[in-house]
């Protein structure tokens, strides 16, 4: 593939992240921001070169970054003798996103199993369905630290 085919999918992939991470809750500048970061060979930009290469304003780019940097999903580096900030995905371990997922498996099963005891009926409709969502929960959460021993033992 030559390099401007490539650099082109490259583009069409940010688009794409970017649609993705809207969908999750992010605002659409800051899916197409980690777009960048995660797809294009050069992985840490300054301010400039990110508003440059997605034609965003300053301050949609300053406020998607700011948003980011407080999730945790980007960090800035500097140069020594460079004044500029270089942004790129903050480096984590492989698990970080998974214990994500796993906190909030944990949070809703607490608040279901809260919502069931303040039912009058704990056997209606609804409370069975919550019984049968904390049973799955409490399924996936076994077999995500079954596989993540597994992948540490291997």
């Amino acid at each position: 593939m030559k390099t401007e085919e490539r650099i082109q999918k490259q583009r069409e992939i940010i688009e794409t992240i970017g649609r993705y991470f809207d969908r999750e809750g992010f605002q659409p500048i800051a899916g197409r921001i980690l777009g960048l970061l995660m797809v294009m060979d050069k992985e840490q930009f300054t301010f400039d070169e990110i508003v440059e290469e997605l034609q965003i304003s300053k301050s949609s780019a300053s406020n998607a970054l700011r948003n980011l940097e407080i999730r945790g999903q980007v960090e800035y580096i500097t140069i020594p003798g460079d004044r500029k900030r270089y942004f790129r995905l903050k480096r984590q371990d492989a698990f970080s996103m998974i214990k994500e997922f796993e906190e909030k498996m944990r949070m809703m099963i607490v608040l279901l199993e809260k919502i069931i005891s303040l039912k009058a009926d704990p056997d209606s409709p609804n409370s069975e369905l919550f019984k049968n969502l904390i049973g799955i929960h409490d399924y996936i959460l076994e077999k995500l630290e079954e596989y993540k021993n597994n992948y540490s033992s291997e």
